[in-house]
């Protein structure tokens, strides 16, 4: 995976802003203003994105590289290393997860914003 690569696939995504509100060094991703995905891109060593509760800890085994979300609720967040453990489909497939629970959890007029 590759910033580049980030960027555009979650851009893709209805409703998308990325910006810095944490520093220079942390882009985060939102949808309608509620964040669904953070990555430090001067280290991009890692991504976190928001999980169901459900999955959580069962990810956390299953797969080495996914953490609990650093400086995030670890109920809520998976901290998913770019370290070739987790194939790009699935990590893509991960943020579009962690962007559907984001929406899932808007308001339902903002949801209809969103068509």
């Amino acid at each position: 995976m590759n910033l580049e690569k980030l960027q555009d696939f979650c851009l893709t995504l209805p409703g998308t802003a990325e910006g810095f509100p944490f520093g220079e060094a942390t882009l985060v991703f939102t949808v309608m203003g509620k964040i669904f995905a953070l990555v430090d891109v001067d280290a991009f060593e890692s991504i976190n994105l928001k999980c169901d509760p459900e999955d959580v800890e069962e990810l956390r085994e299953r797969y080495e590289g996914v953490l609990p979300g650093y400086h995030m609720n670890k109920k809520h967040w998976n901290t998913v290393l770019f370290d070739g453990s987790i194939p790009d489909r699935l990590l893509l497939e991960w943020t579009r997860n962690s962007y559907d629970l984001v929406v899932k959890g808007l308001p339902k007029k903002t949801r209809e914003q969103l068509g």
